[in-house]
């Protein structure tokens, strides 16, 4: 996809994460949160694509915010697990 292009809800369907159990989308949760702080940070979040496809592209600095602000419910500057499953269920 083009840079700046990443549309975090089109991707989730994409990758059959809204069609997942609550379970699931935890599983997921945790293989992005690499340092397993029981948060994903924006530097975390820059390999979300990684996560899923190995050949993933990174996502831009632009996209990295966008994606955070749109998960970070609490303003606290990462996405804890309550709020990637909120943010899975919205999209």
């Amino acid at each position: 996809t083009a840079a700046e292009s990443f549309n975090y809800k089109k991707f989730f369907e994409m990758v059959g994460l809204k069609k997942k159990s609550p379970e699931d989308v935890k599983k997921v949760f945790h293989i992005l949160d690499k340092d397993r702080s029981g948060f994903i940070e924006e530097d975390e979040l820059k390999f979300v694509l990684k996560g899923f496809t190995p050949d993933g592209r990174e996502l831009s600095d632009k996209e990295t915010k966008a994606l955070l602000a749109a998960g970070d419910k609490d303003g606290d500057g990462k996405i804890g697990a309550d709020e990637f499953a909120t943010m899975v269920a919205e999209s």
